[in-house]
């Protein structure tokens, strides 16, 4: 180790290098979220010059070699000298952090993007990029590798449109996963053409071919906004209202959209956005979204005496049961805060959106009665179960201090009390759950198996959840309880990795579903904090021999019979099929499953809250023609029992 520490140890990283060294820093990682944050970097500049009224079409394309081109038709990158730098604009915003048109109000009043660097950040990132610019009748280009420029900007030919295509591969030597996902990148697409009117945005997957053998391609646009987005999510859902509330209105240069809408689930469900960036914490404008919601209503239910006869408290909470709504507001110059830098702090946006939303409701509940009747049912019989639950959780809580430790007896804990190194296995059957028992390292591991299938949460008031006896004892093992505002006190949680183990077939999966549905909906917080995984136990056992070999998938199992077989006779290389954990013995649960040296875990994240609340409805609802239709077109081999 070096011991000597003066001037020389300092290291000054010039232009992009500092995004190169710590890339984390800048796109957040370097796996699935780092790479696909790489095209959103790109595409919200073309955003941010349709949010200026100057781009229509935006195209993104996915290339063979999985890298990436997006186009639009908007005014160009300025290509002229940049009289600070002597240097041409073009390479002046593709090699410089923090430089570009949104930094100057004249030419962006708005702008999406977190931190400002862009797409400078990107070409840092990239092996390979190339920018071809069309506008004033002229085309140019520039090339870079790694950040630095291959040539000066140069003219290549004229052209008779305006735009800025940009083509990228993104560095291997950053990058722990180079393969791009269609759905990722269509889940953003659709939800900027949603948050952006007008706006055509197009997504083609040149590795695909459709049954013409044309590459796979759809397209997105919304004429009417927030409303249609409301509509697409609450597609699998009864609406208790005709048509979404929508009010659309600029004050003190803050722009501000709501659309929303109830149906019959039990369920809170609100998005928001500042500048199309999708604010997982909320804000200051998701606080007066609320306020005002919960104000306007309470004063319309006291002035018809639809409360008189109400026995329960009314709480806040009440007035959004049942509630699907998406907050966008365009900020100037947003603050933002939180844990992970998506929390609106703008004080001033809360009175804004107050002042904006209050009489907008007013107005809808005076002019349609029949429905104002409807909603105010919904929050009274939102209070009547707020009660119920409420006993219901005292109950669990009041078990939990009768016997003592509060930990269902079905539970194998671990002999570490230090959660933030603890583990807990939510394992499919008794049986299962044995073998786990026997071969988990009983320092940090814990297992606590469920029997059958937990109760669909999507589709139940919130007490029947706590009667349900495998959720009672998943809250039990976890320490973790709601409070009066449906507020998840983890300060207790006695595990800070929870991994669903299920057996890999239909039925595993359709319980890890289940699952994943409850944390989604009851727990997300532990969804946000990266707490929840799902193991990964193989589907074959190829073996000849004293040889063999796990193999998780047909194209591993077909290429280990190839490798263990070698010149010799296939027939006597035998394979061996798990239906479930219940048939690994401990030692190859633990070799294949559970030993952090080997095994591999699927951490659950979310990309998007209003995609994963939209999945989680079509799979878990009531409406099976959605979820047949999202199952034929997901699954990669459909065997549909409706």
């Amino acid at each position: 180790m070096q011991t000597n520490y003066g001037a020389d140890n300092i290291q000054v990283l010039e232009g992009l290098e500092a995004v190169r060294k710590r890339p984390a820093m800048y796109i957040g990682d370097i796996g699935f979220k780092g790479l696909h944050h790489l095209v959103y970097e790109v595409v919200d500049n073309s955003i941010d010059e349709a949010m200026a009224g100057h781009c229509k079409n935006i195209e993104v394309i996915i290339n063979k070699n999985n890298a990436i081109t997006v186009t639009d038709d908007g005014r160009g990158i300025p290509v002229g000298i940049h009289k600070k730098e002597g240097r041409s604009a073009l390479e002046v915003v593709m090699t410089v952090l923090h430089a570009g048109g949104k930094f100057d109000k004249g030419s962006y009043k708005v702008s999406g993007g977190l931190h400002g660097v862009g797409v400078s950040c990107v070409n840092a990132l990239s092996e390979h990029v190339q920018v071809i610019v069309e506008r004033e009748g002229k085309k140019y280009t520039q090339e870079y590798e790694r950040g630095k420029p291959l040539y000066a900007v140069k003219e290549i030919g004229a052209s008779e449109r305006s735009g800025t295509t940009t083509t990228f591969k993104p560095d291997h030597e950053i990058f722990t996963v180079l393969q791009y996902s269609y759905d990722t990148l269509a889940a953003r697409l659709r939800e900027l053409s949603f948050l952006n009117k007008g706006i055509r945005l197009t997504l083609i997957d040149e590795r695909e071919q459709d049954d013409e053998g044309n590459p796979i391609q759809e397209t997105f646009f919304s004429a009417g906004g927030l409303p249609e987005f409301v509509a697409y999510l609450d597609a699998t859902r009864s609406p208790l209202t005709t048509v979404p509330v929508h009010l659309e209105k600029e004050k003190d240069m803050v722009a501000v959209e709501i659309a929303f809408q109830y149906n019959t689930t039990y369920n809170e469900n609100v998005h928001s956005y500042v500048n199309n960036i999708n604010t997982i914490e909320g804000g200051t404008h998701v606080s007066g979204f609320k306020r005002a919601l919960t104000r306007t209503l309470r004063q319309y239910a006291e002035a018809n005496g639809m409360f008189k006869k109400v026995k329960a408290t009314i709480s806040g909470d009440d007035f959004r049961e049942g509630l699907t709504a998406l907050i966008s507001v365009k900020v100037p110059e947003p603050q933002f805060e939180g844990q992970t830098k998506t929390k609106l702090g703008n004080s001033e946006v809360t009175g804004i959106v107050e002042s904006v939303m209050g009489p907008a409701l007013t107005a809808y509940l005076e002019e349609n009665p029949k429905e104002a009747k409807r909603i105010i049912e919904k929050v009274i019989l939102a209070a009547t179960a707020r009660q119920a639950a409420r006993k219901a959780r005292e109950l669990v809580q009041r078990k939990n201090a009768l016997t003592g430790s509060g930990l269902p007896g079905k539970l194998a804990d671990c002999s570490s009390k230090k959660a933030d190194e603890c583990e807990l296995f939510l394992v499919e059957g008794d049986s299962a759950g044995g073998t786990a028992k026997q071969g988990r390292e009983r320092m940090f591991q814990a297992i606590l198996p469920l029997r059958g299938k937990i109760l669909n949460v999507e589709k139940a008031m919130e007490h029947k959840i706590y009667a349900n006896e495998e959720i009672k004892n998943i809250y039990q093992a976890l320490g973790v309880f709601h409070d009066e505002n449906k507020v998840l006190n983890t300060n207790k949680l006695r595990y800070h990795k929870i991994v669903i183990m299920c057996d890999a077939d239909v039925d595993g999966s359709h319980i890890t579903t289940l699952i994943l549905t409850f944390f989604f909906r009851q727990m997300k917080t532990l969804i946000e904090n990266g707490y929840i995984y799902i193991a990964t136990p193989p589907l074959y056992l190829v073996k000849k021999g004293k040889k063999f070999q796990y193999c998780w998938n047909e194209e591993q199992r077909e290429a280990a019979v190839e490798r263990l077989a070698g010149d010799g006779d296939k027939s006597k290389v035998g394979i061996q099929r798990y239906k479930g954990l219940g048939e690994m013995n401990a030692e190859q649960l633990w070799d294949t499953t559970m030993d952090p040296q080997t095994r591999t875990l699927r951490q659950v994240t979310i990309e998007s809250a209003a995609e994963a609340d939209r999945i989680f409805s079509t799979l878990m609802g009531d409406d099976v023609v959605p979820r047949r239709a999202f199952i034929e077109s997901h699954a990669k081999y459909a065997n549909i029992d409706a």
